[in-house]
């Protein structure tokens, strides 16, 4: 550590602080005085030492603090310790242990970093479930920040079965890699991947899929069995064609229960197949009997309605009803079922079938609306029921626009650019008038009428307040645009995915619930806990907290677990670790105001054995990745060569000095000097008899 004195005055003005010490000194003591002369020359240099010392400080000098500490090199021996290193892995700990050695001998500091947190290059279990080798570098960089970090070994067989590749890694270290393992698949067959739809209806067929591997099997015959619960669905014979074989099997599944299902594939075991645990794979779907039921009611029949149709049912969860009033009256299974949205089209209409038919009775409850004026729509009428824009104007007098996007619109997520494809489409006919929108709606789509741009609305919707949600368009000739967009692009995506989206936010039902458990993921694994938020709100939909929640878990057996936990504040989420493999359903209840609440959900608990699928090293990898840093790339019966190279090419310890500047003043032990030099002066001058 250096220090020295940092003056902002010039030097001499010390010399002023000692001369103002001395005269102050001289002033007091140059009288007779009852004590002798001896303890008079000590009182005033007692006084003059602290008159200057005031001085001084008053001048504000500084003091600078420069401290240099040495960072020796940094080597890090990182260890993948996944399951498929087992065998190369241990084989290769004693060679790495003497490159520990050597490296501590020449004056590295070594650290020993693992996958699994282990830091002990001597005792290291090869069992971690997954190898993301980008987050293990990621988090050595991490964790040495700051220190001199200059190289890191990497023992791996170069395996990547979770995260990016680490060549796309940026480190500030070399990294050498010690390449172990086969790099030569072995005679294998297995499942490499399931896919099926998350979601899936009750009662509808879907496809789950398998997608097949072998190697080195050539010749052989496999069967595939696909089985929900103990049933099984179907099989299919595979025939291995040559020594790398792969073939994706499908199976259209109809399920009729609801909840998440499993399903497994089994592949049979072939004669000399290195391993059976990447012969059987599960797949959930959750079936689910939820569809959102849609309901048009038009005056009469009209090319709109096979437009409307067309983009509803891109949607597989809506189910579309439709009646036309002019062909008869409404079916009574349509009265009594329960819809999430009716369109309305021209209607209410000129000839007051509206009424007569008692369609307008779907408005008296709180099924959100969507009106689709025409040319037989009733103004009159209509600026009575919709909750969105009023027209004062002649119904019979139309005007022809095109429309024209608002960027301020974001209830949805819809691309502007694309939507600007709207203003080149043909007109259709809008109701000519001046224009009022009703507090609460947001416009859509503004009027575009030619080349001039108005603020009149096309299409707008209303959620505000509490009665029910609304839209209107004020088009007539939706169809107009499907086929005039065909016929530029061969795709309608423009016009369907606006209307599907406004149909989409309509018909989604709100959660109003005080009380709510939700899984933070669909799926876990055997490897994490699985965490549950909790929710709970009062009246006016404010969190509250100290509740006491019951929750029943339930797995695939109907086996039923219990717990009880309280809703704080700081933790509102309650964590379940060791649950087996399976589909789980929960039920949790508690008291909210005193009235009992109780919630549903269901998630998943996979146990995936990720290093059972792929087996076969990834040198290649390794090799990029020690070439990018600017490392070496060895492999096991290399590691000596690796270790000459860092013993004779060791980074220099890096010197770290750090300066601080500080104003004396602020020091407290100059004070206490102070205060002693006062308090002894007073102290002697009070025992010899002064004043």
């Amino acid at each position: 550590m250096q220090s020295g004195l940092l003056f902002t005055t010039p030097v001499w003005f010390v010399l002023l602080c000692v001369a103002a010490g001395v005269l102050y000194a001289w002033i007091l003591y140059s009288q007779a005085a009852p004590w002798s002369k001896t303890w008079n020359i000590a009182l005033a240099a007692l006084r003059g030492l602290l008159v200057a010392l005031i001085g001084f400080l008053l001048l504000g000098p500084r003091v600078r603090h420069i401290e240099t500490s040495v960072s020796r090199a940094t080597a890090v021996l990182a260890i993948d310790n996944s399951s498929s290193m087992k065998e190369a892995g241990k084989a290769a700990l004693p060679a790495l242990g003497q490159l520990e050695s050597s490296l501590r001998e020449k004056g590295y500091h070594v650290s020993v970093a693992t996958l699994s947190g282990d830091d002990r290059s001597d005792s290291v279990d090869f069992s971690s479930g997954t190898t993301n080798l980008s987050a293990f570098l990621n988090r050595i960089r991490s964790n040495f920040e700051g220190e001199n970090l200059t190289d890191v070994v990497l023992l791996s067989d170069g395996i990547v079965n979770q995260g990016s590749s680490p060549v796309f890694g940026v480190y500030p270290f070399k990294v050498h890699t010690i390449a172990v393992g086969d790099t030569i698949p072995a005679r294998d067959i297995q499942i490499a991947n399931v896919r099926a739809n998350q979601v899936a209806f009750l009662g509808n067929k879907f496809p789950v899929q398998a997608d097949i591997s072998a190697f080195g099997m050539n010749g052989q015959k496999a069967t595939l069995t696909l089985r929900h619960g103990r049933n099984v669905i179907g099989t299919k014979t595979l025939s291995v064609t040559g020594d790398n074989f792969f073939e994706s099997v499908e199976f259209l599944v109809t399920s009729a229960e609801k909840g998440l299902q499993r399903y497994t594939f089994e592949l049979s075991t072939m004669a000399g197949e290195r391993t059976q645990a990447n012969n059987r794979r599960e797949v959930y779907v959750d079936i689910i009997d939820g569809r959102e039921n849609i309901l048009i009611l038009a005056l009469s029949p009209h090319p709109d309605l096979k437009a409307l149709r067309s983009i509803i049912s891109l949607n597989e969860n809506f189910e579309l009803d439709m009646h036309i009033l002019s062909l008869g009256p409404i079916p009574a299974e349509y009265q009594k079922k329960k819809y999430d949205l009716v369109i309305f089209h021209q209607l209410p209409d000129l000839y007051n079938m509206w009424s007569n038919s008692q369609a307008g009775s779907f408005l008296a409850s709180d099924i959100p609306a969507f009106f689709i004026f025409g040319a037989q729509t009733s103004l009159t009428a209509f600026n009575r029921v919709n909750r969105n824009v009023a027209i004062a104007g002649g119904s019979s007098q139309q005007d022809q626009v095109t429309g024209r996007f608002n960027k301020a619109f974001n209830a949805v997520v819809l691309d502007a650019q694309r939507l600007t494809r709207l203003e080149k489409l043909p007109p259709i006919a809008v109701p000519f008038g001046e224009y009022a929108a009703v507090p609460g709606s947001e416009v859509v789509l503004y009027q575009k009428l030619g080349n001039l741009d108005t603020q009149r609305p096309l299409l707008s919707v209303n959620f505000a307040g509490e009665s029910r949600k609304s839209a209107v368009f004020l088009g007539d000739g939706l169809w107009l645009w499907r086929q005039e967009e065909f016929s530029q692009t061969g795709k309608t995506d423009v016009t369907d995915e606006l209307f599907l989206k406004m149909i989409q936010l309509l018909s989604i039902k709100e959660d109003k619930r005080k009380f709510r458990v939700t899984p933070a993921d669909r799926e876990f694994t055997t490897r994490e806990p699985v965490i549950l938020h909790t929710e709970v709100y009062n009246d006016v939909f404010e969190k509250i907290y100290g509740q006491e929640i019951t929750l029943k878990l339930s797995n695939e057996d109907n086996e039923v677990t219990s717990y009880t936990y309280i809703n704080n504040e700081g933790q509102p989420e309650f964590r379940i670790s060791g649950l087996k493999e399976g589909a789980y359903r929960f039920t949790a209840s508690t008291y909210v105001n005193d009235k009992p609440e109780q919630v549903e959900g269901r998630f998943l608990v996979r146990d995936i054995d990720l290093e059972s699928i792929n087996t076969t090293a990834d040198h290649g990898m390794l090799r990029e990745l020690a070439a990018k840093t600017g490392g070496r790339f060895v492999r096991q019966d290399q590691i000596s060569e690796l270790t000459n190279l860092l013993v004779e090419s060791k980074s220099p310890d890096r010197l770290n000095s750090s300066e601080e500047v500080v104003e004396i003043i602020h020091l407290k032990w100059l004070f206490f000097v102070l205060v002693l030099l006062a308090a002894v002066e007073w102290a002697v001058r009070k025992y010899q008899g002064g004043y």
